[in-house]
């Protein structure tokens, strides 16, 4: 080994040994971590007691402040849906009073009808009855006429 390089060996002990802590700031920074430490731990224990209580109260009061709306929104919507099954009845009743009116316009037609054909049977029966008793109008058999004109 060369002189020069045990002198930079030297050196760097020497700068070594100017870095390093005193043992008395050693202890002082320890025991000031221990004493931080030791707060810490009360801090740790006095939030583990009042945190929960702290965050129940933080939820209840996020909750409440999120379901008002909501709540308002289904009163809105239970209005609504009331309105529209009012709506609904009101619209099947005037359904239903259609449908009677139409069965009644049906029957009236019905009856118009068949009396129409009635009438139209009575005058055929009459008709027919003339014709068998021979009075009434004089039947020309068209046979017989073309044969008396031409």
């Amino acid at each position: 080994m060369t002189d020069d390089a045990i002198e930079r060996a030297r050196e760097r002990l020497r700068e070594a040994a100017e870095g390093r802590a005193d043992p008395a700031a050693v202890d002082a920074a320890l025991e000031r971590a221990r004493a931080q430490i030791e707060e810490l731990g009360l801090a740790a224990a006095q939030l583990e007691a009042t945190l929960p209580a702290k965050i129940d109260g933080a939820l209840q009061d996020g909750l409440r402040e999120q379901v008002k709306p909501v709540g308002r929104n289904l009163a809105e919507i239970r209005g609504l849906t009331n309105q529209v099954i009012r709506r609904l009845e009101r619209i099947e009743g005037d359904l239903l009073a259609e449908r009677h009116a139409r069965v009644d316009d049906l029957a009236l037609l019905v009856d118009l009808v068949s009396s129409g054909w009635k009438s139209v049977d009575d005058r055929i029966g009459s008709l027919e009855r003339s014709f068998q008793t021979g009075e009434g109008a004089i039947v020309y058999r068209i046979e017989e006429r073309r044969a008396e004109t031409g």
